[in-house]
């Protein structure tokens, strides 16, 4: 037998069985994707480790699996079948259902997916499944929900005399899901572990719009969105060289400083929560290597279609809180051990004073806010500062050709 394992590279997040994808009885071939795992994270299937047969499941649907643990077993290929029990009377096989039918609704949703339709009211049988074999994701449900919600209400029946209005005051009860419990654990940890200092400096973005505006045809050409985060993360690399220590990690014993950029963004799911895709080997990528990768991670990440290797090994974290509107934050470390985190506030027309000639003047630039929020055992004043001071300057400074 051919032991089946759940993943050791998951970091220590906790991951449940989301479905079996085969039968015991049927057979498989090396790397075919087997079982489902779905974590605070991501969802991501585990393959077969070689050519046979499934043979037993320990651990099934809703079932934790911890790093390491035993899912099932596979048979060898050419092995013989266990014998089947001696009955009185030869017993009919039943016919193979149709491959385009659906199994029932029970088996067929993950723990995500039955939150998602008990909070949204819904009847899976009424919801088209758009993932593999036809299985029900959470987006579908949404977008049942939404379509659900554009639809036509039915006329209302003429009343007799005016309905009292609704009483107001009520409470809706919201249970939290896996993702906003692993987030807010992961939040008290970091603050109540870390002590948190975060400097802020302002930044022109004058420079980055120019060669933005001049580039990003070309680059969504060659498959890439060339947005400010591209930049931001070039320029990420070049205050690294700056202030090395911020790229590291503490532990209670050393810290571990990195030659390898490993930078995440945080990514808004919308109500769903926040995941963070990592841009690996920063330091070795151009700003169109760095534009490529953001854009299928991002991608990937709203489609709910990350591994977890792309949410591992992060050695720095971008929180773009501007996006949504905000002008000034101070984010927590969202990945420890790690020893820094960048915020980057929204964009907006502010009148500077701007020296010309030796002549002080008064411009309109588009400027933001950007912080860099330090765990303050690894490094202090000096080297946040060093830091902030090599990434606005490379950023003021990027050339517009």
């Amino acid at each position: 037998m051919i032991d089946i394992l759940v993943p050791y590279e998951q970091e220590g997040t906790k991951a449940i069985v989301r479905s079996w994808l085969v039968k015991v009885g049927e057979a498989v071939k090396e790397n075919d994707p087997l079982v489902e795992l779905e974590t605070d994270k991501v969802t991501q299937e585990v393959p077969a480790p070689a050519d046979g047969i499934l043979g037993e499941i320990l651990l099934d649907t809703d079932a934790e699996a911890i790093p390491g643990a035993l899912l099932g077993r596979l048979r060898p290929a050419d092995s013989a079948a266990p014998p089947a029990p001696e009955t009185a009377a030869p017993v009919e096989t039943p016919k193979a259902a149709p491959t385009n039918e659906r199994p029932a609704p029970a088996n067929w949703l993950s723990p995500s997916v039955r939150r998602a339709v008990q909070e949204h009211d819904v009847d899976p049988a009424n919801v088209t499944g758009t993932g593999r074999g036809g299985r029900i994701t959470r987006n579908d449900v949404e977008r049942h929900v939404a379509e659900r919600a554009e639809a036509p209400a039915p006329a209302a029946p003429k009343a007799s005399s005016p309905q009292p209005p609704a009483k107001s005051g009520g409470v809706t009860s919201v249970p939290h899901d896996r993702m906003r419990l692993a987030i807010a654990r992961n939040m008290l940890g970091s603050v109540t572990t870390a002590p948190h200092v975060t400097a802020v400096f302002e930044c022109d973005f004058s420079a980055i719009m120019a060669h933005r505006k001049a580039h990003k045809d070309g680059f969504a050409a060659s498959g890439a969105s060339l947005t400010f985060t591209a930049y931001f993360i070039a320029a990420c690399v070049e205050a690294m060289r700056a202030a090395p220590a911020i790229n590291s990690r503490w532990f209670d014993d050393r810290l571990d400083i990195y030659d390898d950029i490993n930078i995440g963004v945080g990514t808004a799911l919308g109500d769903k929560g926040l995941i963070v895709p990592v841009v690996h080997g920063a330091q070795a990528l151009s700003l169109l290597g760095i534009a490529q990768r953001l854009t299928d991670l991002v991608s990937r990440a709203r489609d709910g279609k990350l591994s977890g290797g792309d949410v591992s090994g992060g050695t720095f974290t971008i929180s773009n809180h501007g996006v949504s509107g905000s002008l000034l934050a101070t984010p927590i470390i969202i990945s420890q051990p790690q020893s820094a985190i960048l915020g980057i506030g929204k964009t907006e027309k502010r009148v500077v004073v701007r020296e010309v000639g030796g002549v002080d003047t008064i411009q309109i630039r588009p400027m933001a806010y950007v912080s860099l929020t330090i765990d303050h055992r690894v490094v202090d004043g000096h080297q946040t500062n060093t830091w902030l001071s090599k990434f606005v300057e490379t950023l003021e400074n990027w050339p517009t050709a």
